[in-house]
């Protein structure tokens, strides 16, 4: 495959066009109710059900569950159905579960075991919804603006990042977790709104004489780890998935009660990596264009691993915040690694196959996040949330490395994007 050589700009960027946009802001107002909602539930678990690390990795895990179960199975069904109706009926499935759970925590019938069942519901049309979404971006736009549609996506991304964590804080701390969460409710409902107004046509779903469930699952697989820079990708990404559950997993118990923080201050310390990270994303198309995206990604891997170290060394006080916010900033560089992986690995799958090449990663992804979620509350009430957090840092460290001394360090972008 004919590439950019690393000290080449490569072409202008193009349009993105008004489907693109319109997804892009059904997209942002659904991440802003997402992570209002991931920190909310958190604190509803801490604060209402009184739950202890081991119930918070429980329900951690049951949300990420249904990709050991379904996540295969997911490419193939957004393969066979038209993407947009299927985005909108995830958005409105995900409006009723989060609404379930805001108005059954506000008339006091909420528990543990009820939060575990309906986010394992909502983890498994995310499975879907989530296959369905990251293939039906590259139909709203040219090939050659990949790129920088994924950056823009990214960038918004860090901005919800940095916006989302605070308005959850004020949203717990002055009206409630439950309230918190009814506005991701508020906010899915939007979002299906604004996709079913996306006028973009999508191609015919292609018909064979005969599709084999098994077949197709198979294919997409080995596409993925057959590939020679795309398999040390995914083994290096399914590993920094575990590795960072084991750390997030108990971050906002460790941050509230070791370290003694609010929610509003819990909300403003994890704001700060969406502000590296947009700065992060806005370069990384550039960036990955001039010196190559293996080259750049795994770089930037290398520099903000450091981040777990630091959340694990900081002690209660204003010094053990400010540390707090520096590795929080660190953790937001990984926002240039995101958007160039997106678009790497979509460039370099034939469309027929992005569904399942991205399910296929995701179900590992996310399928280890179930497990390390679980193994993390665990272990973090066993011996502690440091200990928990130190050995997500020691995977994160070992799979940094690894994709280093890879083939996908020589990974650049084909000339078409």
């Amino acid at each position: 495959m004919t590439a950019v050589p690393p000290d080449q700009p490569g072409p202008a960027p193009v349009g993105l066009g008004a489907g693109y946009w319109r997804m892009f802001a059904a997209d942002s107002v659904s991440s802003i109710g997402t992570v209002v909602s991931t920190l909310a539930i958190q604190f509803l678990l801490i604060d209402t059900l009184q739950a202890d690390e081991q119930a918070i990795g429980l329900v951690r895990a049951a949300q990420w569950a249904p990709y050991l179960v379904f996540g295969l199975l997911a490419g193939v069904i957004a393969e066979r159905v038209r993407r947009k109706p299927l985005l909108v009926a995830a958005d409105l499935l995900g409006m009723t579960i989060f609404g379930a759970i805001g108005l059954l925590a506000l008339a006091g019938r909420l528990t543990v075991p009820i939060v575990a069942g309906l986010v394992f519901v909502f983890g498994a049309v995310t499975c879907v919804s989530v296959a369905a979404y990251q293939s039906y971006v590259p139909r709203l736009v040219p090939e050659r603006a990949l790129p920088d549609a994924f950056a823009r996506l990214e960038q918004m991304g860090q901005v919800v990042g940095s916006v989302g964590p605070v308005a959850a804080g004020s949203l717990v701390r002055f009206l409630s977790a439950p309230i918190a969460v009814l506005v991701d409710a508020l906010s899915y409902a939007v979002s299906a709104v604004v996709i079913a107004t996306i006028r973009t046509p999508e191609p015919p779903i292609v018909r064979g004489e005969s599709r084999h469930l098994v077949a197709e699952l198979r294919e997409g697989a080995r596409w993925v780890y057959r590939h020679e820079t795309l398999r040390p990708y995914a083994f290096w990404l399914h590993s920094w998935f575990v590795g960072r559950a084991m750390v997030m997993t108990v971050l906002v118990f460790y941050a509230n009660q070791e370290l003694h923080l609010d929610a509003l201050t819990v909300g403003l310390i994890l704001a700060a990596a969406g502000v590296s990270g947009v700065v992060a994303a806005g370069v990384a198309p550039r960036l990955g264009r001039r010196f190559g995206v293996g080259r750049v990604i795994t770089t930037v891997e290398w520099v903000s691993r450091l981040w777990p170290v630091l959340v694990v060394l900081a002690q209660p006080g204003p010094g053990g915040v400010a540390l707090l916010v520096v590795a929080m900033l660190l953790d937001g560089l990984t926002a240039m690694s995101a958007s160039l992986m997106m678009t790497y690995r979509t460039a370099v799958t034939p469309d027929r196959l992005r569904a399942r090449m991205n399910a296929t990663i995701r179900t590992f992804n996310w399928g280890g996040l179930a497990i390390a979620s679980f193994v993390s509350g665990w272990v973090a009430s066993m011996w502690g949330s440091r200990v928990a957090m130190l050995a997500g840092a020691a995977i994160l460290l070992v799979a940094t490395a690894y994709l280093r001394r890879s083939a996908f360090r020589a990974a650049v972008l084909p000339v078409a994007v």
